[in-house]
């Protein structure tokens, strides 16, 4: 992004970007180093098409995911659960896990790692679980 830090930012000013191991998905970083300078935590809006699949996966962080809309098939430690507006997953450091929007609409959600996943998409400590 470049520039001075941005404190308060809209999801169509930052870039979009897929994230590996995800389809039909689109991220905006809305919080994070380029951004705005966090060193400590990373908040990413997330829009997954219906059928749209982050496949299993673990990552060096703490993640947690809180569903804004749509629906959701949530895998994480072996349990299966369906969510929907207003539910929060948590997913732990080298914990597998997978999110499937299950439509009809796209899901929605604002994910927030800590400390910051933040990397290029090409580089990102994503590995299939």
């Amino acid at each position: 992004m470049g520039g001075p830090a941005r404190y308060i930012v809209t999801a169509d000013e930052v870039p979009a970007y897929s994230p590996p191991l995800h389809s039909g998905t689109v991220n905006r970083r809305l919080v994070g180093r380029a951004v705005n300078g966090s060193q400590a935590v990373e908040v990413v809006l997330g829009v997954v098409e219906p059928g749209g699949v982050a496949e299993r996966h673990t990552h060096e962080v703490e993640q947690a995911m809180y569903i804004l809309d749509g629906r959701a098939r949530v895998e994480v430690a072996g349990e299966v659960r369906e969510c929907g507006p207003g539910t929060t997953c948590f997913f732990p450091p080298g914990i597998a896990h997978r999110v499937e929007s299950i439509g009809p609409a796209p899901l929605r959600a604002l994910v927030i790692y800590a400390p910051p996943l933040e990397r290029s998409t090409a580089d990102q400590p994503f590995r299939p679980a």
